[in-house]
C-alpha cells in the first residue's frame, strides 16, 4: 500500500479537473482504496483528486522566486551591450518575434479557456456519471451528456478557425483579434444559457413517465370511491369486490357542491385577513424570496368558533356522512377544474417560474406534477393556501361529523372509546401542522414540487376523504376496546408523536441557525453548499425519523379499529408506500445537492427510516 504524501488539513494546491490551473485547497480525507484524497477549495466545493493533481505550496512558491530572480539578470545583461547600427534591425526582428509569441501565448489562453469551460461545465452537472467520476468508478457510456454536446457543438467553430490560423501562421490584426474575442465570448454566454434552459427540462420521469401519471389520473379518484363504497357494506371484506355501485345520478347534488364552495371560499377569507406574521420563503431559483402569512392556527380557531356555532343551532353536521360520496365527487369535480385552470396559467408563466420537476414539456406529465411552482393571484398562493387550509381543516369538520353520526345511528349518549381516540388522534396531528406552518415552507412540497392534479387533488380530496376512513368506518362497524388496550396505543401514538415533532424541530432549529448554543451538542458533516448534515440526535439514528414518527402514528390511528378487516389499514400501508416514495426521492435530491459529502453522511448513517431494517 502506498504511503499517503498530504495529511488530513494540510493546505496544499489542487488542479481544477479538466484545466491546468492550481489553487489553494485543503485536505479533508483519504481513501485507501481508491488512492483519491477528498480536497476542499475555499468556495466550499469538494473533489476527490489524484495525488498527481495536487502539488505542495512550497513547490509553487520556489518556482516563482526562480523565474523572479532570473529576470533582472536577463535585463541587465541587456542594457549592458552597446547598441550598434546594425543591431536596430535585430532588435525589430526579437521584438516581432515576442509579438508573435504574445499572441500565440493569447490564444492558447483562449483556447485552453473554451476547453476548460467545456470540460467544467460536463464535470459538475449533476449526474451519475459525474459521481462515479470523482469517486474513480468507471463512467457509465449508455447516458449521453446533453450539455457537454450542446456546448461543444457552439464552440466547435471557433476552435476549428483557431487551429487553421495556427496551422498557417495566419494571425489577424489587433482590431480583429479583439472582435474574435468579443465575439467568442458572446457565443459561450449563450452556449451557457442554452444549456442552463436545458438542463432545467427533469430527465428522469417519476411516478411511471407520461402513462403512469395518465393512469394516476384516473387511478386516484377511483381508488377514493372504491374505499367510500366498501366502508358503506356491511361486510368490507376484500372477498367483496366489487362493491355494488351507486346510480351516476345519486353522486352528484348541486346543493352538495355549493356547501363545499362555500367551505373553500371561508377557508380562503381566513387565509387573507391580516392577522398573524408574515415570513420569507426559502429563495427561489433566480434569488427572489417570496411572503408567506403564517394564519393557520388562527383561521383553525375561527373554523371552531363557526362550526361551534352551527351545532349552537342545531344545524345536523352528519348531513356530511349522509352525503359524503357526493362531497368526494364535488371534490374531485373542484380539483379537476383547478388543475386545468393552473396549467392554462402556467403556460404563460416565465421560465425561472416554473416547477423543477414539471417542466418535461410533456402535457400530462406536466399537468400532472405541476407545471409552475408559486402559482399566485396577486399576493394569495395558491399551492400554499391548499397545502394546510381547506383539506386538513376539512378533516377535523368530517371526523366531527363521523363521531356525531355515530352517536345518532346507534342512540348513543357518548361517542365509542374507539372513535374518542380516532378524533383526538388526528386533532393533534392537525393541530400540530398548523402551529408549526412555518416549517412546511422548506418542505419539497413548496420548494420543489408543482401545483397541479397531484397536489390539488391530493390536498382538496385524498387528505380530507381517505385520511378520515377510520372515522368513516366506526360509523358503520362500531368496534369496542378496553381502557388497557386503549391506554397501549394511546402511548404508542404518543411515541409516534414525540419523534416526529422533536424531529422536525431539531431540523427546523438547526436550518435556521445553526451557530445556536442549545444545538452545540449535535454534530454535522459540512457540505459544498455551505448547509450541515446532521449525523447526532434523531438524525443520526435514522436519515429520515420524522418519516418513522408518521408510521408509528398511523399505526395508532387504525388500532382502534379492530382486527376484523384489512380496510382500516389502508391508510397504514399507503403511508409507509407514500414514505418510501418520498425517501427515495429525498436520496436522489439530496445526491444531487450534496455530492461526496451525502456519501459520507450515508456510511455514517446507513438506515433510511427503520432502524436495523431498512
Amino acid at each position: 500500500m502506498p504511503n499517503r504524501r498530504f495529511a488530513d488539513g494540510e493546505v496544499v494546491m489542487g488542479r481544477w479537473p479538466g484545466s491546468v490551473l492550481y489553487y489553494e485547497v485543503q485536505v479533508t480525507s483519504y481513501d485507501d482504496v481508491s488512492h483519491l484524497y477528498t480536497v476542499k477549495y475555499k468556495d466550499g466545493t469538494e473533489l476527490a483528486l489524484k495525488e498527481s493533481d495536487i502539488k505542495s505550496q512550497s513547490s509553487f512558491k520556489h518556482r516563482k522566486s526562480q523565474s523572479s530572480s532570473s529576470s533582472p539578470s536577463r535585463r541587465s545583461t541587456s542594457r549592458s551591450r552597446s547598441r550598434s547600427p546594425g543591431r536596430p534591425a535585430k532588435g525589430r526582428r526579437r521584438s516581432s518575434s515576442q509579438s508573435r509569441e504574445h499572441k500565440d501565448d493569447k490564444k492558447k489562453i483562449i483556447q485552453e479557456t473554451n476547453l476548460a469551460l467545456l470540460v467544467l461545465i460536463c464535470l459538475f452537472k449533476p449526474s451519475e456519471n459525474n459521481t462515479r467520476r470523482y469517486n474513480g468508478e468507471p463512467e457509465s457510456t449508455e447516458k449521453n451528456d446533453t450539455a457537454c454536446m450542446i456546448l461543444e457543438q457552439k464552440l466547435k467553430p471557433d476552435l476549428d478557425m483557431e487551429r487553421v490560423l495556427e496551422q498557417y501562421s495566419l494571425h489577424p490584426r489587433k482590431e480583429e483579434k479583439k472582435k474574435e474575442e468579443i465575439y467568442s465570448e458572446k457565443k459561450i454566454l449563450e452556449a451557457i444559457k442554452t444549456i442552463e434552459k436545458a438542463s432545467s427540462k427533469p430527465k428522469e420521469l417519476e411516478f411511471g413517465g407520461r402513462i403512469g401519471t395518465f393512469m394516476l389520473i384516473f387511478f386516484l379518484p377511483a381508488t377514493v370511491f372504491y374505499l367510500l363504497l366498501m366502508c358503506k357494506q356491511d361486510d368490507p371484506s376484500l372477498l367483496n369486490f366489487p362493491p355494488p355501485l351507486p346510480v351516476l345520478e345519486s353522486l352528484w347534488e348541486a346543493r352538495v357542491f355549493g356547501v363545499f364552495l362555500l367551505w373553500f371560499f371561508l377557508q380562503a377569507l381566513f387565509y387573507l385577513l391580516p392577522i398573524g406574521k408574515v415570513v420569507e420563503g426559502l429563495p427561489l431559483s433566480n434569488g427572489r424570496k417570496l411572503q408567506y402569512r403564517i394564519n393557520g392556527f388562527y383561521a383553525f380557531i375561527l373554523t371552531a368558533a363557526a362550526v361551534g356555532t352551527l351545532l349552537y343551532f342545531q344545524f345536523e353536521l352528519h348531513y356530511l356522512y349522509d352525503h359524503f360520496m357526493q362531497f368526494a365527487v364535488s371534490a374531485a369535480v373542484f380539483s379537476m377544474g383547478l388543475s386545468i385552470y393552473l396549467y392554462i396559467r402556467s403556460l404563460k408563466a416565465p421560465e425561472e417560474e416554473l416547477a423543477p420537476g414539471g417542466n418535461s414539456g410533456y402535457f400530462i406529465y406536466d399537468f400532472f406534477t405541476g407545471h409552475e411552482l408559486n402559482p399566485r393571484i396577486g399576493s394569495f398562493d395558491l399551492k400554499y393556501f391548499c397545502e394546510l387550509r381547506p383539506g386538513l381543516m376539512g378533516w377535523v369538520v368530517i371526523n366531527l361529523a363521523m363521531l356525531l353520526a355515530e352517536m345518532k345511528i346507534h342512540n348513543q349518549s357518548m361517542p365509542s372509546l374507539s372513535m374518542i381516540l380516532v378524533n383526538s388522534f388526528q386533532l393533534l396531528y392537525v393541530v400540530d401542522a398548523l402551529w408549526n406552518e412555518e416549517a412546511i415552507l422548506t418542505t419539497m412540497d413548496i420548494t420543489h414540487d408543482g401545483f397541479g392534479f397531484m397536489l390539488a387533488f391530493g390536498d382538496l380530496v385524498w387528505v380530507p376523504f381517505v385520511y378520515s376512513l377510520q372515522a368513516f368506518y366506526l360509523v358503520g362497524h362500531p368496534t369496542a376496546i378496553s381502557w388497557p388496550v386503549a391506554a397501549a396505543i394511546t402511548i404508542l401514538n404518543c411515541i409516534g408523536y414525540y419523534i416526529f415533532r422533536s424531529a422536525n424541530s431539531q431540523k427546523n432549529n438547526f436550518r435556521r441557525n445553526p451557530a445556536d448554543p442549545k444545538l452545540a451538542y449535535l454534530k454535522f458533516i459540512p457540505t459544498a453548499t455551505g448547509k450541515g448534515l446532521l449525523v447526532t440526535g434523531w438524525w443520526g439514528f435514522v436519515r429520515h425519523p420524522n418519516y418513522l414518527g408518521d408510521i408509528i402514528m398511523a399505526l395508532a390511528w387504525s388500532l382502534p379499529c379492530g382486527f376484523n378487516h384489512i380496510l382500516p389499514y389502508f391508510y397504514v400501508i399507503y403511508f409507509i408506500c407514500l414514505l418510501v416514495h418520498r425517501e427515495a426521492r429525498d436520496e436522489h435530491h439530496c445526491k444531487q445537492k450534496y455530492g461526496l459529502a451525502w456519501e459520507r453522511y450515508c456510511q455514517r448513517v446507513p438506515y433510511r427510516i427503520f432502524p436495523y431494517i431498512y
